[in-house]
């Protein structure tokens, strides 16, 4: 059975590391090189370099304390990568290069304050201590930096330059939507959980009685707007960096994010009147005004 399951792990990780160089390949396409290496493909081993290196001291303390704050600075390191070795930007990739640093710094400090509170991330407790399944955990940080910045950074080593136009516009409107309902999510739910008087309440208030995951949904809105950004300048296989903003859908739908959270909700309030009413009233996903909520 361990042989199975170390087999098993060590497909995932080949196949995260697949996935990753098949984008890195495609987002490289008629874009900006440092010799014959495209800067696209620079930046997709730079993603998950940058884990793995981090991953050597962790797995020898077993701790997953700066794994969420790595990930912040993979994101800001591809970019800066990015920046420096494509050629002389314009405003569209001038701009999407500073929403991804200004998203990038916000969420790494975020995410490292609330750990750094909190003491520790009970997702790792059964991992951290299995040096296999550690490493697949920071392979897969790597792969999510690599598909989530994807449009972002074809924008920046892509090679077209196009004035920003309507479309750059409005996918600019839509970023920042995303970026501020996210903000105010987490600054509620902070300021939430940091109220004594809340104490095993779960929270029903401000964006979270439109719905159960604010942060989430202005976390799919922001890379929407991404994507539309760099719409007018994609070409060839650089499309599939378009997988952007549909690869933080499912992972937040589906597999890490709402999933986990429903469950542990359920387990913590679950048959409670108040919360299965809260359940009942507030969409999962996408905000409802309370007022037209059925």
């Amino acid at each position: 059975m361990a042989d199975q399951s170390n087999t098993q792990i060590i497909t995932t990780i080949a196949i995260a590391v697949a996935i990753g160089a098949a984008v890195a390949w495609a987002g490289s396409d008629g874009g900006d090189r440092v010799g014959a290496i495209p800067v696209f493909a620079l930046c997709g081993v730079l993603a998950f370099a940058i884990n793995w290196l981090v991953f050597i001291p962790s797995a020898l303390a077993q701790t997953e304390h700066y794994y969420d704050l790595v990930g912040g600075i993979t994101y800001i390191s591809v970019t800066v990568v990015a920046v420096l070795l494509s050629a002389e930007l314009d405003l569209r990739a001038t701009l999407v290069a500073g929403m991804v640093l200004i998203w990038s710094l916000r969420l790494a400090t975020f995410l490292f304050m609330r750990i750094s509170k909190a003491g520790g991330d009970n997702r790792f407790d059964a991992i951290k201590n299995r040096p296999l399944r550690f490493l697949m955990a920071w392979t897969l940080q790597g792969l999510w930096v690599l598909l989530t910045a994807a449009a972002a950074l074809a924008v920046i080593t892509g090679g077209a330059r196009e004035p920003l136009g309507i479309v750059g516009i409005v996918g600019i409107a839509v970023w920042s939507a995303g970026m501020l309902i996210e903000i105010v999510a987490d600054r509620q739910k902070s300021k939430f959980k940091n109220d004594p008087n809340n104490a095993g309440k779960f929270i029903d208030v401000g964006l979270w009685a439109w719905s159960r995951h604010p942060n989430y949904f202005g976390e799919i809105v922001l890379w929407t707007g991404m994507a539309i950004i760099a719409v007018p300048v994609l070409h060839g296989w650089q499309w599939v960096t378009l997988i952007s903003p549909v690869f933080v859908t499912l992972l937040l739908t589906k597999v890490s994010g709402i999933p986990l959270l429903e469950k542990k909700a359920d387990e913590r309030w679950g048959g409670r009147d108040d919360y299965e009413a809260y359940k009942r009233r507030t969409p999962v996903l996408i905000p409802k005004p309370p007022a037209v909520q059925g």
